[in-house]
């Protein structure tokens, strides 16, 4: 795991972001970043900009940070190596695994924060 940990290069992208719970039929027609099928409901990721348009309710505002190294969905250990070094700098993260990349939203006002805390993770490793 030290070779992806030394190839993170976290990416910070454009905008914020939010959670909102919808009904399933409501979620195919938004233009959803991540969508969450649950028994409650379904999740969907969205620009802010995007459920604001729609009048759509959130209490929580993130920005997204994409870990560009390629990691196995079989990697052992990497998110909760991320996920704690991130607490330890009083960040909490909502981790979302794509099949190329992970992905981390963090509280919007803590972002370049976590930036930070990444790149020093990062660099922890050489």
């Amino acid at each position: 795991m030290p070779t992806i940990l030394r190839s993170l290069e976290p990416r910070l992208h454009p905008g914020e972001f939010v959670f909102v719970s919808v009904q399933p039929d409501r979620a195919s027609r938004l233009n959803a970043m991540a969508t969450i099928v649950e028994l409650e409901g379904t999740t969907v990721v969205l620009r802010r900009r995007d459920a604001d348009a729609e009048f759509l309710p959130y209490d929580f505002v993130a920005r997204w940070i994409t870990l560009t190294a390629h990691s196995s969905l079989e990697t052992v250990g990497l998110t909760a190596t991320i996920s704690v070094a991130l607490a330890e700098a009083g960040i909490s993260n909502n981790v979302l695994a794509g099949f190329h990349h992970d992905h981390l939203l963090v509280p919007g006002h803590q972002a370049e924060q976590a930036m930070v805390v990444l790149r020093e993770l990062s660099r922890e490793e050489d």
